[in-house]
Parts: C-alpha cells; structure tokens; sequence
C-alpha cells in the first residue's frame, strides 16, 4: 500500500451537508463529528474527483494517447459493473481539521457545540422568481464552515499506482476546485493541493505533467 494526502482550503464559506437540519435553527447542517468539528466525507470527495476525471477525459482529443488515460481512471475509480480484481485501486479518507488542531480541541475543554460555533456561521438566503422578485415563503437558513479552514484527506492506494495514475489523479486534484452545498451560488470555492506521505506538497514536475506532457508538445512548438 502506498499513502498520499489532499489538503483542502476553503477560500468561500462551505456546507457539507449532511442531508437534514436542526428543527428551528437550520434547514441545512454540516457534517461534524464528535468533537464538534466539521469535515467532509471521503466518498463525497471521491465522488468530485470521478466527476472532474470524466471532465478531464471528455476534453480529451480521441487519439491513441487517450487510451492510456482512460486505462488509469479505471483503476483509480473503478467502472460499472467491474469484477473484484477490477475495482478501484484508490481509498479515500475524510477530509478532517489537521491532527494537531483536533488534539488542541479534544484538550481544550470546549462542548461539540461550541466548537461547531466557533469553526461554523449560520447564512440566509431567499429563491428569486425568474423576475429577480423575492419568491415569498423561501427564506432558508443554513450552516456554513467558515473560509481558511484546512482540511487533510488520506489517500490510500491498495496497490501500487503506476506513473500514469499519479499524472492523472494529479491532474483531478488540480482540477477540484468547488465542493458542497450551494456550490453554483457562490460557496464551496477552495484549493486543493496533492501531498505526499510527510505532507509536503508534490510539485507539478512529479506527476502532472506526465499527464499535460502529451497534451502540450504541440502547442509549445
């Protein structure tokens, strides 16, 4: 097995719902977990990743070149109706504050619920009819995790990736640039960075451009 990990920084307010709320406070609620600290799932961030791979993929021009890529996604994210042998070789953690952070907290005596207040703000916002008008009976409250806050993912590979695999899950990574709710209204914006077992961030010279190399001898001429 081999580790690497994602840091995200939110550079906007996010939610990452959890798919309900708190009766009289929010319709919309993060996910946190016992300490009171939010985080994002692992499966939500794996699912974006498959979503900008077949971005990625679907830009491509449908040369010989894109057969290698397409063989990469495949053992990163699987494909449907793969057998066992054939599923995805990639495992992802949840994006969760940095270690030190949540040792700092899990000692500072504070509640879940103060922590949650402290990393978290509630916003309101109102559906507009096609006019621009206030739609009536629409205001909606929701939790949002406040800009700046770091988030570290594991990322397990259950066999040895090939080069190609890095370049392209690189590739996705550098790709991945929104999350979470209300996302098409101007919250989740963040960056994400690829890093390696001692969290040190990869260079684009390591591994992406093996994927951009193909792509880009032509226009560099």
């Amino acid at each position: 097995m081999r580790q690497f990990h994602l840091k995200i920084i939110l550079k906007r307010d996010a939610t990452f719902g959890r798919g309900d709320g708190v009766a009289g406070l929010v319709d919309t609620e993060v996910m946190y977990d016992d300490l009171g600290l939010p985080y994002l799932g692992g499966r939500a961030i794996k699912g974006i990743l498959v979503n900008e791979c077949a971005d990625i993929l679907a830009a491509l021009p449908n040369d010989s070149r894109k057969e290698k890529w397409l063989a990469a996604a495949a053992r990163l994210f699987g494909s449907p109706g793969s057998t066992e042998k054939e599923q995805s070789i990639l495992s992802m953690g949840d994006a969760r504050l940095p270690e030190e952070i949540r040792t700092m907290i899990a000692l500072g005596g504070m509640t879940p619920a103060d922590v949650l207040e402290t990393l978290t703000a509630i916003r309101q916002q109102t559906a507009l009819e096609e006019s621009g008008v206030y739609k009536e009976h629409s205001l909606r409250t929701q939790r949002v995790i406040l800009r700046e806050t770091p988030l570290i993912a594991r990322i397990l590979f259950l066999e040895e990736p090939t080069s190609d695999d890095l370049a392209l899950l690189h590739a996705c990574i550098k790709s991945f640039r929104r999350a979470g709710t209300s996302r098409n209204r101007g919250l989740g914006l963040l960056e994400a960075i690829f890093l390696d077992q001692t969290y040190q961030a990869i260079p684009d010279d390591r591994y992406y451009w093996g994927f951009r190399s193909d792509y880009m001898k032509e226009g560099s001429k």
